[in-house]
């Protein structure tokens, strides 16, 4: 067993103005080791003072990282992803640390975030208006995209370098500047995140980083006049909650909230291609992933090999600390995870679902929940309608392409979809009957940086992925003028 000490883990501090400091009211929260249950550390408590300087500060900094060239920006923005593929080994070591997930799935993580940095670098240097013909002799008119102004960030926990990359690059490609608030139960991967900006010369106030309670600070930043936009990442409940706030102010935001995705296996798909690569999908991350298969709906002439075939893979996964050699998965990231899974299992079984494998708590100790599969799961239990966020998979059959779009979109989440089948003109109907933000076909290609990424209905609005991200930190400015 890995022995982890207090000694391996920082304290982690707010970043204010270009400087690591403390509360000013020295609160600060315990942080804890999913694998073991046990504190490791704690991070800087910010309040109300710690955000007025927060709030100074990226005014300041917006003054400022707005006049850089669209071709400074892109250099600096290199230096960090240079820099964090760099400090790859500590940071993710950090990751497992305070998240749970597998040491190779944290160094994922850091990696594809420096790749994340790349793309929005390469993409602030084509920032590009146009030139609009005009109906008069002796008048130019052209578009040009202004940064939006100062940008309040919420990230989640479950992937804490990702979520954090996607709005901090966004921002600063543009020309904004940003306040994140951070994930207080994974603070340190984060912060080591926002070191990398920092290092590579991003002027004080441009990227600052808070950490709290997390209704007190969206109460305070998003009403704010310096805040021009609003970022969020994270459940439906709280993302409605913080539109709300938004709208009330004039904000604009952009809602990656709650997935719960079907994942469509028609008769003619490659069933153990669609096993191999939605099992191990739906369990990465210990599925506490947005965009992650939830709903599995077979036909009817496959159902019985997948389901045999998944519950296997399912069951065979390798359940310990991340830090660990040879570990599949790892705890969840926190209690209220588990409870979440026992009891909605519970009830699902209650209601007359079948359990193939897992249902329990692998551990006595940690934040552990088994990799499980249930089928014949009636529409009206909770795990049917809310998203689980959990190592759960729900399987169904289907007998006609019309049952699996209606069962696909019967819930009010439309984030990510998946579909196997061999058929040109099936996944071509799966892609336009599908309501949903991403649909991916016999792959798992949601996710990458060049990609739109984002949902309708209760999934939200906006996209952190693709050239869509960057337009949603920008604002067209009209000018005409007559020549005279």
């Amino acid at each position: 067993m890995v022995e982890l000490t207090l000694l391996e883990y920082p304290d982690v501090l707010l970043y204010v103005d270009g400087k690591w400091r403390a509360a000013e009211d020295g609160r600060r929260i315990d942080v804890v080791n999913p694998a073991t249950g046990v504190a490791i550390g704690n991070v800087a408590h910010a309040g109300i003072a710690d955000l007025d300087a927060a709030l100074d500060a990226v005014a300041r900094g917006f003054a400022v990282w707005r006049n850089v060239s669209n071709f400074d920006r892109y250099k600096l923005l290199r230096r960090a992803a240079d820099l964090l593929r760099s400090r790859e080994a500590a940071t993710a070591r950090l990751l497992t640390m305070e998240q749970g997930k597998p040491l190779g799935e944290a160094k994922g993580e850091v990696l594809f975030s420096a790749d994340v940095i790349d793309w929005f670098a390469e993409e602030a240097r084509r920032t590009y208006g146009r030139i609009v013909p005009s109906r008069a002799r002796g008048v130019a008119q052209y578009v040009v995209k202004e940064p939006i102004g100062p940008v309040a960030a919420f990230t989640p926990w479950n992937f804490p370098v990702n979520q954090a990359v996607r709005k901090i690059a966004g921002a600063l490609a543009a020309g904004c500047s940003i306040v994140i608030k951070g994930p207080e139960e994974t603070p340190a991967s984060c912060a080591e995140l926002v070191r990398t900006f920092a290092d590579a010369g991003v002027p004080a106030g441009a990227v600052n980083l808070v950490y709290g309670t997390p209704s007190e600070i969206s109460a305070h930043l998003i009403p704010h006049p310096t805040i021009r936009k609003i970022s969020f990442t994270g459940s439906t409940r709280v993302g409605k909650e913080l539109a709300a706030l938004a709208g009330r102010y004039m904000k604009r935001s952009t809602m990656e909230l709650g997935g719960h995705a079907p994942a469509i296996v028609a008769e003619d798909a490659d069933v153990k291609k669609a096993v191999r690569i939605l099992s191990f999908n739906k369990f990465r991350n210990a599925g506490q992933i947005c965009a992650a298969p939830v709903r599995f709906l077979v036909q009817e002439g496959v159902y019985s090999q997948f389901l045999e075939q998944f519950a296997t893979a399912a069951a065979g996964l390798r359940v310990g600390n991340g830090l660990e050699e040879g570990t599949q998965m790892g705890p969840l990231a926190n209690q209220r995870g588990v409870e979440a899974m026992g009891r909605m299992t519970s009830e699902a079984i209650a209601k007359g679902a079948r359990i193939h494998t897992g249902g329990n708590r692998p551990k006595n100790d940690g934040f552990y929940f088994a990799p499980t599969v249930l089928s014949e799961v009636p529409v009206d239990a909770a795990m049917q309608n809310e998203e689980p966020f959990g190592p759960v998979a729900l399987l169904s059959s289907f007998r006609t392409f019309e049952d699996a779009v209606v069962e696909a979109n019967r819930v009010s989440y439309g984030l990510a979809s998946y579909v196997y089948t061999r058929s040109q003109k099936t996944a071509a109907d799966y892609a336009n009957a599908i309501e949903a933000g991403m649909v991916s076909i016999n792959h798992h290609g949601v996710g990458i940086p060049e990609t739109p990424f984002g949902g309708v209905k209760d999934s939200g609005y906006g996209s952190e992925g693709g050239t869509e991200a960057l337009e949603g930190y920008l604002i067209p400015k009209f000018v005409t003028q007559l020549h005279e």
